[in-house]
């Protein structure tokens, strides 16, 4: 039987990375699925199993290191899940909360209501010991509105409800108690009061001006195309969709079409290729350029270069990272004078999503994404085979 199983793990020497960041999303899975916080003695523990598996390997066979590399990998997983779950951990209200609420704009988008929703930092509420305020709210705004142009950066002021963020409605539904936790939300809620400016923008961080940018984009895209068709085209171009209303998004989840919001891997892939063909083909009209320089590299840099710009102004949000790492491992294997479309690309592109957001693991966005280009890139290597 060990041998039998040598002789099938020697045929796939060289193909076993894929491998990693299945068991490295088991660790991560494993770290959610407890129903406890782990104290000092399980990480003295898992310490002490990542030392012992590390000694173990240097005296063993091709067989056992391989356990141990799976093993490895799942503590890995385990161990940056718990990681990033403290890195963003920020107090949470614990009680019903009605009040005065202070707190700069650092997002604006819409809720389930259709009703303009502000994303606050920098929280002050009455009476509350800053030390347990929630270091973000989030604020659907109902009730006369529209005495101030709500901007990212402004100060501003209101009277409203807060509770904490719930749990899921369902078992195995969608937590967003989890999902409020690693946004650094530590309350929701409303005001049917309106809000009014407390102190004007100021510049102060590169995120918030980033966010000016996109929104004064966004904001420039539908001054040119009214109505739907302009919020529609904000939304895929800068992931603002605080311009959509509740119809506009109903008719694009009843005709399948909801997915081209979220900028991910189509928008990121058309533009990054867009850029390295016209970089490519402007390089190939002065040929003594070409033979000088390495054209395919410098437009493989130029395309790296612009996915980065489009990543900041539309938001870095969880899919359009991680179309970006995708694209990034796709062209600097180009670089290196490596194959861009392989599995061990699309391997080394979920590690390094799952090392960042390792909450990324529960998404659909995630899962669905990995899987859908882990089956094109087998298929088109499998075709690719069958020509040789």
């Amino acid at each position: 039987m060990v041998s039998r199983l040598e002789a099938v793990l020697d045929a796939q020497r060289g193909g076993l990375f894929p491998w990693a960041p299945v068991f490295f999303g088991i660790g991560i899975g494993a770290f959610f699925a407890l129903r406890f916080e782990p104290g000092q003695q399980t990480w003295a523990l898992i310490a002490a199993a990542i030392a012992t598996s590390l000694f173990l390997a240097l005296w063993s066979n091709a067989l056992l290191r391989l356990a141990l590399a799976a093993v490895l990998l799942i503590l890995a997983g385990f161990s940056v899940a718990g990681l990033r779950a403290h890195h963003v951990a920020e107090p949470v209200l614990g009680f019903r909360y009605y009040g005065p609420i202070e707190g700069r704009i650092v997002s604006i988008d819409r809720s389930a209501s259709d009703a303009l929703r502000l994303t606050l930092d920098r929280v002050v509420l009455r009476d509350m010991d800053p030390r347990r305020t929630p270091a973000r709210v989030r604020v659907s705004l109902h009730g006369q509105q529209g005495f101030i142009d709500p901007e990212a950066g402004v100060t501003v002021i209101l009277t409203g409800h807060l509770s904490p963020p719930g749990g899921a409605v369902e078992p195995g539904g969608f937590d967003f108690q989890r999902h409020a936790w690693f946004q650094r939300i530590g309350a929701v809620g409303y005001t049917r009061t309106p809000v009014l400016t407390l102190a004007p923008y100021r510049a102060d961080g590169f995120g918030i001006w980033i966010t000016r940018i996109r929104l004064q984009i966004s904001a420039a895209v539908q001054a040119t195309l009214e109505g739907r068709a302009g919020g529609f085209a904000a939304a895929i171009t800068t992931g603002d969709r605080a311009g959509m209303d509740a119809g506009t998004l109903e008719a694009l989840r009843a005709s399948n079409l909801a997915h081209l919001l979220a900028i991910s891997g189509l928008h990121m892939g058309l533009l990054t290729g867009f850029v390295f063909g016209v970089v490519r083909a402007v390089l190939s009209l002065f040929p003594r350029a070409v033979l000088v320089l390495p054209a395919k590299k410098i437009a493989a840099l130029l395309a790296l270069a612009a996915g980065a710009v489009y990543l900041a102004l539309s938001g870095g949000n969880v899919a359009t990272e991680r179309a970006f790492i995708m694209v990034a491992v796709m062209f600097l294997a180009l670089l290196v004078d490596r194959r861009a479309i392989t599995l061990r690309a699309v391997a080394v592109a979920a590690l390094i999503v799952l090392t960042l957001r390792p909450e990324a693991l529960y998404g659909p966005g995630f899962q669905m994404s990995f899987a859908a280009t882990t089956a094109l890139v087998a298929v088109f290597g499998a075709l690719q085979a069958r020509r040789r």
